[in-house]
């Protein structure tokens, strides 16, 4: 399946696989911390962002493509501190799909997080949450640029 992701998904996607279940969650701990602080514009994330009900914490996303051949897509994340999971889970997707082209966040499988073998760690429904956010990603990938 790496062989289909963008780069940094890649290298996340064998981090994960590489350590055993109780390493996992605590390497998606460590990934919550990481979480880029967001730019003044979505200072207010319920009003500038869209919410992902699918989270069982709150989890507001905002998607930006630049114009041009490369279309690069940047990802905005907003997850309250107490929520370390949701906050990793989004970490993921910023290290992951953050600067890659509009392209290649389309092509990005929408059942990858299955890979990075989360299932022994989290539960279904936090799970579910991930792939909301990626159906979100795309969603608002495709409007950006027309398709």
């Amino acid at each position: 399946m790496t062989a289909t992701l963008p780069p940094q998904l890649a290298e996340l996607v064998e981090d994960f696989a590489s350590v055993g279940p109780r390493d996992r969650l605590q390497l998606l701990l460590e990934l919550s911390q990481e979480l880029p602080e967001l730019p003044e514009r979505y200072a207010d994330a319920a009003s500038t962002m869209e919410q992902v009900p699918e989270c069982q914490s709150p989890l507001f996303l905002a998607v930006e493509v630049e114009p041009g051949p490369d279309r690069r897509v940047h990802l905005f994340f907003s997850a309250p501190p107490e929520a370390p999971t949701t906050r990793g889970f989004a970490s993921i997707m910023h290290t992951g799909l953050d600067g890659q082209s509009a392209d290649d966040v389309l092509a990005v499988p929408d059942d990858f997080y299955t890979a990075l073998g989360l299932g022994e760690a989290v539960s279904p429904l936090r799970l579910r949450g991930m792939a909301a956010m990626l159906a979100r990603i795309k969603r608002q990938v495709r409007a950006a640029i027309g398709t």
